[in-house]
């Protein structure tokens, strides 16, 4: 908001919306002072050849200097930017696109959001780049490691009904997984326990207790020691395929997080080992257009 109460709308700058942070109370000498210690992530050198490049921004559009007087109360705008931001080797597409929705099909290794060591190459940040879409925000979340079918809202008075689907399980995703066969034994056709944040902080646990997280699974195709199965999440955990999988005994080929940590999210990439985990399909009716939607991806895992 600005001094009238009006929100402040800033431009795009190469895909990248403007991040807005608020002053405190407290004695800050400077704005390069103030963001500095109050985002310390960011080292003081990269805040000062931000701030010299013009990516940080008064309310009025105007460039905030480093050694600027920083007022409690005030607000300032940032644009994200990474100076050796890697680059992935494949890139998204659009599956489908009208007046109020955007679904894209995401390949292994791209964040949805800007996080970590990626910004240009997050799938949020191609699409508004792509499509100039300012307001374009993601309906729902898949892991970086995860491929598949993303929806994406184009208008801020559409996300409450969108956000409404997944909230009143109004919307059926279909996943599609590698992993080891079951051997002979009998699956479950639903699995279900309790799920809670695990340590290290990335990833998730099974705990003893009333389940909060449920998995339809079905074997879709066997060859040899591998199989094809088809997971339907019930319920919209953090990790929960993931963990199901394991818990089966069965973890999904690639994952680097279960049943052991081989490598952090910070690690680098081997691209040549992707998690074999699918969005594969989603099916829901519109709210807007009352228009029964389903979509799949282009997108297939192989045995």
């Amino acid at each position: 908001m600005n001094a009238s109460g009006h929100t402040v709308q800033l431009p795009m700058r190469d895909g990248v919306s403007a991040s807005v942070v608020s002053v405190p109370a407290g004695h800050w000498p400077s704005v390069l002072d103030f963001l500095a210690q109050r985002m310390p992530g960011i080292a003081r050198s990269e805040w000062a050849d931000r701030l010299q490049q013009g990516l940080v921004l008064h309310p009025n559009g105007k460039c905030a200097l480093p050694n600027q007087a920083c007022q409690p109360g005030e607000r300032l705008y940032y644009y994200r930017n990474l100076a050796d931001e890697p680059v992935l080797p494949v890139q998204a597409h659009i599956v489908f696109e009208d007046d109020h929705l955007l679904v894209a099909d995401k390949p292994h290794f791209m964040p949805v959001t800007p996080s970590g060591r990626y910004v240009q190459q997050s799938l949020l940040v191609q699409l508004k780049r792509l499509t100039g879409c300012a307001d374009l925000v993601p309906l729902h979340r898949i892991d970086r490691e995860t491929a598949g079918l993303v929806l994406l809202g184009k208008r801020l008075q559409d996300r409450d009904a969108y956000h409404a689907l997944f909230r009143d399980k109004d919307i059926h995703k279909i996943y599609h997984a590698v992993a080891a066969t079951p051997l002979g034994r009998d699956l479950p056709s639903v699995y279900a326990s309790r799920l809670v944040p695990g340590e290290p902080f990335f990833r998730t646990q099974e705990v003893a207790g009333a389940a909060n997280s449920e998995t339809r699974i079905r074997v879709l195709k066997t060859e040899g020691a591998r199989a094809l199965y088809q997971l339907e999440p019930i319920t919209g955990k953090r990790h929960q395929l993931r963990v199901h999988m394991n818990a089966l005994g069965m973890p999904i080929e690639g994952d680097l997080f279960y049943p052991t940590v081989l490598r952090g999210p910070d690690a680098p990439e081997d691209f040549s080992q992707p998690l074999q985990l699918l969005a594969q399909s989603v099916q829901f009716t519109d709210p807007h257009t009352g228009q029964a939607r389903v979509f799949e991806s282009q997108l297939q895992l192989t045995l």
